[in-house]
């Protein structure tokens, strides 16, 4: 897979390398260089995106417990 390094020197990683490698946007990449010289990208250790539901962690206090919610949407009383 070839891509083009932009005047910024940024490039877009293909989405089949995103997809074996579990990148999401927010990812954290490494770059590091092997014993031969190669240069090899992947995910950084220790390091997992912010869910994209985290903003919303919080949101709602004090309301209904999961069991109400749950007999809500079965439609029982």
């Amino acid at each position: 897979m070839n891509t083009t390094v932009t005047t910024k020197g940024q490039v877009t990683i293909p989405k089949g390398v995103r997809e074996m490698l579990g990148l999401v946007p927010g990812s954290k990449v490494r770059f590091r260089r092997t014993e031969q010289g190669d240069i090899v990208i992947e995910p950084a250790e220790g390091e997992k995106p912010a869910s994209r539901f985290e903003k919303y962690r919080g949101f709602l206090k004090g309301g209904m417990t999961t069991d109400e919610i749950m007999a809500l949407t079965r439609g029982e009383d």
